[in-house]
């Protein structure tokens, strides 16, 4: 029987590793961490029995994935939860910009842009299953439904500036902003549309559901369907070397699919990797970091805007102009006084993970690469921009540096949860140009990460990707 080894155990390798599975090939997850799932685990990180998502925590891509869809995860207890306000965007004259799978809350919300705002999405709402299917793939493939992704791509080439322009007022303007700053990117470049567009249509078509319990059941729902199939998880061991899989399987594994950044390729394939794409790897770019705070607090935050009371997730960074000028200090390096913050109510849905009426709050501000400050008051000062008293509510805090951030998972160098900078060369090529993103130029050890197609989130697709094509050269 062939043997495989997937080396990280976040949703990609975990997906690699059904996917081979479901081959016949005998597999084994190797774990650095106590506890499999990557970026998608649940802790008590404040007080007990208050759960908070350890990084990923909302999940349009993972509602939307193909091969999710394929498994029925919710056989193995995987329960999907959604917001009655998928998104809300508070500014600071007390309105707030609104995404919600019922349209006529976000047609309410934005006024004289209501209209506008329906014919930029309508198409890709209309179409978001057949988008998703040619999304979700390396740029370089044949598409299924070329006029589909063909109108989503002359829109995703655009400045993010140059699609927020098209609107009249701040609700509209910045809640597109908001969601196209996802990308942790220069949001006045080509192709900076792309993230903001898709994941605004997901909010409409699907929703930015999260997982009951935390997204840790994620985690347990692809274990249950691995194990199933017969593979085997091994934790508490960090693979440095080709060489080390051997004592692991017993004989070297015909195939090696790696869940890591390029520099954890880097260290695993070190010289044996050919030239060329060990010199591409190298100079594969990381983007700005996150730094994660968690609070517990007592109640609900008091936000001024009561819609912002019903939604899951909250992006805090005013204006769309203010969005783009913090955007564009982080990427360059500086600190922004008022930082761009992504915040979750998920347990307004999900009581299960709070304790009576100590309830779970997850934050984090967007930060330059390697950022070594304490962000934790600037984080505050957001939330309490928007809701004047959040402070004096807070019953403990949790925080993550990038450096925190990075020995938590490293394939989040320097603080880069994004797995690679949203550069326009990287959204399109990515982990390096070539036909191939998952091959490695060494025979049957492949890349099925985040750095390569079709990018970040919570969908499984990067690892499907891999495994099919290591499953076509056996």
């Amino acid at each position: 029987m062939t043997t495989a080894v997937v080396v990280g155990s976040g949703p990609n390798g975990l997906a690699a590793a059904i996917r081979l599975a479901q081959a016949g090939v005998e597999v084994t997850v190797v774990e650095a961490h106590a506890r499999p799932g990557g970026g998608t685990r649940t802790s008590e990180l404040t007080l007990p029995g208050v759960l908070h998502d350890d990084c990923a925590a909302f999940h349009p891509t993972g509602v939307a994935s193909p091969f999710f869809q394929s498994l029925g995860l919710e056989r193995h207890g995987l329960r999907w939860l959604w917001p009655e306000v998928d998104l809300a965007h508070p500014l600071d004259d007390g309105r707030a910009g609104l995404a919600a799978r019922d349209l006529s809350i976000t047609n309410e919300s934005l006024g004289v842009d209501a209209a506008r705002w329906r014919r930029v999405f309508d198409a890709p709402i209309r179409g978001f299953d057949d988008l998703i299917s040619e999304v979700f793939q390396p740029v370089v493939h044949l598409p299924s439904h070329p006029v589909t992704l063909a109108r989503f791509g002359i829109r995703a080439l655009m400045p993010a500036t140059w699609t927020a322009g098209q609107f009249k007022d701040d609700p509209a303007r910045a809640l597109f902003m908001g969601v196209a700053a996802h990308s942790f990117s220069q949001l006045t470049t080509p192709l900076s549309s792309s993230v903001g567009l898709l994941l605004t249509a997901a909010a409409h078509a699907v929703g930015w559901p999260v997982a009951e319990g935390g997204t840790e059941s994620i985690t347990r729902a692809l274990l249950a369907e691995l194990a199933e199939l017969g593979g085997t998880v091994v934790t508490n061991t960090h693979v440095r070397s080709l060489d080390s899989l051997t004592d692991l399987v017993g004989s070297p594994p015909e195939v090696v699919m790696l869940d890591t950044a390029p520099a954890g390729v880097l260290e695993i394939v070190g010289d044996r990797l050919p030239s060329r794409v060990r010199a591409a790897l190298s100079r594969y770019a990381y983007g700005p970091a996150a730094f994660k705070v968690d609070f517990a607090i007592d109640g609900d935050i008091p936000w001024t805007n009561p819609d912002c009371r019903r939604a899951g997730t909250l992006h805090l960074g005013g204006a769309a102009e203010q969005i783009v000028a913090s955007e564009a200090a982080t990427t360059r390096g500086r600190m922004p006084d008022r930082p761009f913050v992504l915040l979750g109510q998920q347990y307004l849905i999900d009581p299960t993970r709070s304790v009576g009426t100590t309830n779970p709050v997850y934050a984090y501000a967007h930060v330059p690469h390697g950022y070594e400050g304490d962000a934790t008051d600037a984080v505050i000062a957001q939330i309490e921009r928007f809701a004047p008293g959040f402070h004096d509510r807070i019953l403990a805090v949790s925080t993550r540096n990038p450096a925190g951030l990075e020995a938590y998972n490293p394939n989040y160098v320097g603080g880069d949860i994004a797995a690679g900078a949203n550069t326009a060369r990287q959204i399109a090529f990515r982990p390096r140009v070539t036909s191939n993103p998952y091959s490695l130029g060494v025979k049957g050890v492949y890349l099925c990460s985040s750095a390569t197609p079709p990018g970040g989130g919570v969908h499984g697709m990067c690892g499907l990707y891999a495994a099919n094509t290591a499953l076509s050269l056996l």
